[in-house]
């Protein structure tokens, strides 16, 4: 795949979060580094137009953000907003969890981007429900255990 026209400082900084991600960030790449996620790959860090995306695979046009606090703000998440409508435009799918979800169910995290990035590959939309930020009154806990028994292969 060509790669786009990226400028010295859009590389630099895409260079300095890789060297300062966050636990959760870097447990989340150790993960998908190693087990390859059924010979997908993934990019991290990697800067598209004026943004730097976590995590990127270009194969399936989906992007992950990993949130910390700092995105608890009305100002942050609307900044997320405006990043993710720029990413939708340029095809992609983002997919947002927080840094307490990675830390607190790697694997059903790890699952729900599996099932995101084989159904773009396949062009159909995912088949379940994945976990999102502010999502309302609902309670993202249960969503997780529920992700995290389907990816052991048991029921809930």
């Amino acid at each position: 795949m060509p790669h786009a026209v990226v400028s010295e400082r859009q590389r630099s900084r895409a260079k300095q979060l890789r060297r300062a991600m966050t636990r959760a960030e870097t447990l989340l790449w150790r993960y998908l580094k190693a087990n390859r996620m059924d010979g997908v790959g993934i990019r991290r860090q990697t800067p598209i137009g004026n943004y730097v995306a976590d995590f990127v695979c270009f194969s399936s046009k989906l992007i992950v953000e990993l949130d910390g606090e700092s995105h608890d703000f009305e100002e942050r998440q609307k900044a997320d907003q405006q990043r993710d409508a720029f990413f939708v435009a340029e095809g992609f799918q983002v997919l947002r969890f927080t840094n307490e979800q990675v830390m607190s169910n790697l694997e059903g995290v790890v699952e729900a981007i599996r099932q995101a990035a084989s159904a773009r590959a396949r062009g159909l939309p995912p088949s379940l429900t994945l976990p999102h930020k502010g999502g309302g009154n609902i309670d993202t806990s249960q969503d997780h255990s529920v992700i995290t028994d389907k990816s052991r292969g048991t029921q809930p």
